[in-house]
């Protein structure tokens, strides 16, 4: 037997009514649709919910009026993520209003989902952080917003970016240029994260003085790196000793960022050095591993949906094995 509940809210003002409803009451269409069997009726500014998810609804209408209240735009992708935060008794309005970094030009950097935030909160307690999830998910973006926060409080003196470069053999020969301007397509998602976060013109100052260093993986061989803000992107394309020795290169002052998506393994023979490290390092103190899903997907719902998809043909294709 289903219980139903009964709860209502007060939205403390007609001029939060329109963004909380959305045009046409588009918002309020996709709240009924996430909860189908409660009744939403609303009478003013008097919003009530019966349902057995009624309290749910109501603290989710809570949450985004608080949102409302500090400037946050509402559109659909951000309705989908507050509403499943509230089912996972997580307090959006708190999430969202965390502050990464203030980029140039006045931008602000923060978390949108639980899962971002539980990402960037490891970065901020812990020596060695790996972000481990699917496209889409910010792990490198949110990295770099947290070295270049990093190195603006002085907590660090540089930046090194590095990857690695999977087409190391005869293919990446025939590309121009020397050994830099070959690997520079491999680190180009890098230089994007950097030119938005600190408009091109900083960047390449900080980039020129050596502040800031984008180099491949095979550069990091042999040197102890020292007061520097780490990231390693695309680490499921290391090898195991590979990984291995970009883990031992950090020295005193440092912090790393270890980022990758298992499920885009390029490296030849597919000996990926970021598989099975969480049961081998997990028990260190100062190592966190976070894990992102479909969930923090911040790009267009259809990367989501195709994640999605993936993720199910290969369980079929598991299952058939």
């Amino acid at each position: 037997m289903t219980t139903t509940l009964r709860a209502e809210c007060f939205v403390p003002g007609n001029h939060l009514m329109a963004g909380l409803l959305g045009t046409r009451d588009e918002h309020l269409r996709q709240i009924e649709q996430a909860f189908s069997g409660d009744q939403i009726v609303v009478q003013g500014n008097r919003i009530s919910v019966e349902g057995p998810s009624a309290e749910i609804v109501v603290r989710l209408f809570d949450e985004l009026i608080l949102m409302a209240q500090s400037g946050r735009d509402l559109d659909s992708s951000t309705l989908a993520r507050t509403i499943d935060m509230v089912r996972e008794d997580i307090r959006p309005s708190e999430v969202l209003r965390s502050e990464v970094v203030r980029a140039a030009g006045g931008k602000t950097v923060r978390p949108n989902t639980a899962g971002q935030k539980r990402y960037v909160d490891a970065i901020s307690q812990n020596i060695i952080t790996f972000g481990i999830g699917p496209a889409g998910t910010g792990k490198s973006y949110l990295a770099v917003a947290q070295a270049v926060h990093a190195l603006q409080s002085r907590q660090v003196a540089r930046i090194i970016l590095t990857r690695p470069a999977v087409e190391a053999g005869e293919r990446l020969g025939f590309l121009p240029g020397d050994l830099m301007a070959k690997v520079d397509p491999y680190l180009r998602p890098l230089y994007d994260a950097l030119y938005d976060l600190l408009e091109p013109e900083g960047a390449q100052r900080l980039l020129d003085r050596g502040t800031i260093e984008v180099a491949p993986l095979a550069f990091m061989r042999g040197r102890t790196l020292n007061s520097s803000f780490i990231i390693l992107d695309e680490a499921q394309n290391t090898t195991p000793e590979q990984m291995k020795m970009f883990l031992t290169r950090i020295g005193f002052g440092s912090k790393c960022v270890v980022t990758g998506d298992v499920t885009q393994i390029d490296v030849p023979g597919g000996r990926s050095g970021l598989v099975g490290l969480e049961p081998v390092l997990g028990g260190i103190d100062d190592i966190a591993f976070v894990h992102l899903t479909r969930r923090d997907v911040v790009r267009h719902k259809i990367v989501a949906d195709i994640v999605d998809a993936y993720d199910v043909a290969e369980g079929r294709a598991g299952t058939t094995q």
